[in-house]
């Protein structure tokens, strides 16, 4: 039996505290670079005693995602918008936008990250070699993730 693993059809809802209460959707995924990325997070530390005995503990640890999204897009704008209005300006004030995202997956499973902060983002459109605008690339953190 095959496993259906395609990604086609991924939709995403973000809620930001001031900016975007109502929310916002996301599918306007970049071609060019990776759409909805997730790196690994490290949830054990370790260590050994000055005998080589192994100790492990457990660590805080928050769940960082990139999105990566058509340029010049809606959702781009949308995007743009997000981090200006959470950038720290001289003479300006910021919002500090607690930014919820639920990710739906093609196959119906739900993935509800919660507490969270938009940290990176690029914030002017690049130009490829290609002629072609790059796609923006946004990163959040987020303090805790559930799964339905």
């Amino acid at each position: 039996m095959s496993v259906d693993i395609s990604g086609f059809g991924l939709e995403l809802t973000l809620k930001a505290s001031n900016t975007f209460p109502a929310g916002i959707q996301i599918t306007q995924f970049a071609d060019d670079a990776d759409p909805f990325d997730a790196p690994s997070i490290q949830i054990m530390d370790k260590g050994m005693g000055i005998n080589g005995d192994l100790v492990v503990w457990s660590v805080a640890t928050p769940t960082t995602i990139t999105l990566s999204v058509i340029p010049a897009s809606e959702d781009d704008k949308n995007l743009e918008i997000l981090l200006e209005n959470n950038r720290v300006k001289k003479g300006g004030a910021f919002q500090r936008d607690s930014i919820d995202l639920t990710a739906k997956y093609p196959d119906g499973k739900i993935v509800n990250l919660m507490g969270g902060a938009i940290t990176d983002g690029i914030p002017v459109n690049s130009a490829a070699s290609a002629g072609r605008l790059k796609s923006r690339t946004y990163a959040f953190v987020f303090e805790s993730s559930a799964r339905s």
